[in-house]
């Protein structure tokens, strides 16, 4: 049975909402991805449970790790002694994170390790990481087109480090993917990449956890751009790591769509666990919301607050770094008074579904005038109408559908329990939110 489209509800008034926002699926990945490489068990508190986590949960298990949750958001990982070939593969579902940074794991391992994933996921690029892996000595054979799901990693034991040159223009996750498993190398892993590297904020956020758990991440050399200097190269020393406790930050890109809605209805919204210091992309909402007309700040009591200020602004910008924000803003853009051009984007068309065709398709059944080019979007508002749209299985495109719908009647979302990859109750909490209810 087909799954009943979702009718987004339409705020009446402003809004006056607090909300928390569940733990970070990108950095409850990485802890446990370090859990499974370290010497002695690690208990990370604030897990999100969503199934890019159960997932990576199962592949750990599946590597040797035993994993016991005692409590709600709470597990208590113990690594294997030696980490063993996953005899029955490694499911990836949708889960960039857990076809990513697993397949380097896989080459750790005496034996072959089968890595494929929903229908989806066969169109993600990994050929960049791949191809650094074969110039590592990994052996790779590709069960459908090179460079994609499904393949086997015929890993033998261990990976040599050394100097390797790796194209992670595509997606940041290929280069935490091999800084994650350096310190398993065995000598020390320099990894080469050039400027192009998008979304650098998850860079930075797989450098955090790696240095929390005393792993030695150093920059190796620099490059000078438009942008400023970025990193080109990394050195990852060999050696081993200890487990110890973890505690998960909040999700602050799923805390985007809560954020802008006070834009388009007016209102308020809180989030009441904001990070004092983070090195997630949406570290970014304080700037990009404010330069879009809102008014967005931490408070004295550890939250952060968004405010209606008056009409949305257009927003002309590079967003290489912010990549998965750009839905959220394409949505805001929609509402604006004046037109918005986000370029630095083409990496989006390897996410869960091109995002850059979804959010033209999207907004352009609603009335936007859109022009989509190769690693851009422009957007020119226009009044909308409601009609059906498509999740496109993504749960940033499900989550855009809801803040589009917040100031359009008669949106209706096709798939939306594609939230459930990141934030399983983001139906409820929104619900609640539009409806001026407390958050439980």
């Amino acid at each position: 049975m087909s799954e009943a489209l979702w009718e987004a509800p339409r705020a009446r008034g402003p809004l006056d909402a607090e909300v928390w926002v569940p733990g970070s699926k990108s950095e409850t990945n990485r802890a446990l991805v370090m859990a499974l490489l370290a010497t002695s068990q690690t208990r990370i508190r604030g897990v999100l449970s969503c199934r890019d986590c159960d997932l990576m949960i199962a592949a750990i298990e599946s590597f040797g790790a035993t994993v016991t949750r005692l409590a709600d958001d709470t597990l208590e990982v113990v690594p294997p002694l030696t980490l063993r070939a996953a005899e029955n593969g490694i499911e990836c579902g949708l889960a960039g994170t857990v076809m990513r940074f697993l397949t380097p794991i896989a080459a750790l391992c005496e034996g072959d390790t089968r890595f494929d994933g929903d229908e989806e996921a066969r169109l993600r690029p990994m050929g960049g990481l791949l191809d650094a892996l074969s110039a590592l000595g990994v052996s790779v054979t590709y069960e459908g087109i090179p460079g994609h799901l499904p393949y086997v990693i015929h890993g033998r034991g261990g990976l040599p480090g050394g100097r390797v040159s790796l194209d992670a223009s595509a997606s940041s996750q290929f280069l935490s993917a091999l800084l994650l498993v350096g310190p398993r190398c065995d000598a020390d892993l320099e990894i080469v990449t050039g400027p192009e590297v998008p979304s650098r904020p998850h860079v930075d956020m797989t450098v955090s956890v790696m240095r929390a758990r005393g792993g030695q991440v150093d920059p190796l050399e620099m490059s000078v751009t438009p942008f400023g200097d970025v990193v080109t190269a990394w050195r990852v020393h060999s050696g081993a790591l200890p487990g110890g406790q973890w505690q998960v930050a909040p999700d602050l890109t799923n805390a985007g769509p809560f954020l802008a809605a006070p834009l388009i209805a007016g209102g308020q919204v809180r989030i009441l666990n904001w990070p004092a210091d983070t090195t997630q992309p949406g570290g970014a909402w304080r700037g990009l919301l404010t330069r879009m007309g809102g008014r967005a700040n931490c408070d004295d009591e550890g939250g952060f607050l968004s405010q209606y200020m008056g009409p949305i602004s257009g927003l002309d910008e590079k967003l290489s770094d912010y990549g998965e924000l750009v839905p959220t803003l394409c949505a805001l853009a929609a509402f604006a008074v004046t037109p918005s051009r986000m370029s630095g984007i083409g990496h989006l068309r390897g996410h869960e579904t091109d995002r850059l065709s979804a959010l033209s398709d999207t907004l352009t059944a609603l009335g936007a005038r859109v022009r989509e080019g190769r690693s851009s979007l422009s957007i020119d508002p226009a009044p909308m109408r409601g009609c059906v749209v498509d999740s496109y299985a993504d749960h940033r495109m499900a989550m855009t559908a809801a803040l589009l719908g917040l100031g359009v009647e008669g949106v209706r979302v096709r798939g939306m329990s594609a939230v459930t990859k990141t934030f399983p109750a983001f139906v409820d909490v929104w619900t609640r939110m539009v409806r001026g209810e407390d958050d439980a």
